[in-house]
């Protein structure tokens, strides 16, 4: 079972160069929790500023996912085997999650991040793919590496199949939950997961 404990660092995200005040993650029962952070106009302002504090955000989400959820113990060859994020569609954010995961590891497994590219086959344990394109999304995860906890940030990413989907909601980064998708793939998410998301289906998902 893996399982992490660690609280989120500071960092705001942004999807567009909107203006920020007040900005927070998500926070409840002491799983994820942050500090609001009112940028400077500047950088309210500048779309590729607010594009990558929005990539960091949803990197330390990414990670923190790893801790509230159980793969089967099937999916790990041996005791040793790391626990492997793959992601397609942006070589940015896999360079992000290489940063964050840096050093660290999940029940005493390093965490390794792969950048894939579409139609690339293998198994990882967490998929992230990139992109507001739905259809495409959809495509990835039908035909793309075998996943125990893809994960998405387009608008039907539920519906394509992912367990968790980001949204911005109030300016904030959130994410929507499938349990069926979830039951589907064989992984089990923490309540306290559950409890903190912005939205979980069970069914059909709209």
């Amino acid at each position: 079972m893996i399982r992490h404990r660690l609280l989120f660092s500071p960092v705001p995200g942004r999807r567009r160069p909107w203006r920020l005040a007040g900005w927070t993650l998500a926070c409840a029962a002491a799983l994820f929790a942050a500090v609001a952070v009112v940028p400077p106009p500047a950088l309210a302002q500048n779309g590729g500023a607010g594009h990558a504090l929005e990539r960091r955000v949803k990197a330390a989400f990414l990670y923190k996912f790893l801790g509230y959820a159980e793969f089967p113990a099937a999916s790990f060859p041996d005791a040793g085997s790391p626990v492997t994020i793959g992601v397609i569609g942006s070589d940015e954010m896999a360079a992000e999650l290489a940063r964050v995961v840096a050093g660290r590891n999940v029940a005493g497994r390093p965490v390794v991040v792969r950048a894939l590219r579409e139609g690339e086959g293998g198994a990882v344990h967490l998929l992230f793919v990139a992109g507001s394109d739905s259809a495409r999304a959809g495509r990835v995860l039908r035909s793309g590496p075998a996943a125990l906890l893809p994960v998405t940030e387009c608008d039907l990413g539920l519906q394509q199949g992912s367990v968790i989907n980001f949204r911005i909601v109030d300016e904030r980064v959130r994410f929507d939950v499938s349990l069926d998708s979830a039951e589907r793939n064989n992984v089990k998410l923490s309540s306290r997961l559950l409890t903190v998301a912005n939205r979980v289906v069970k069914g059909a998902s709209s």
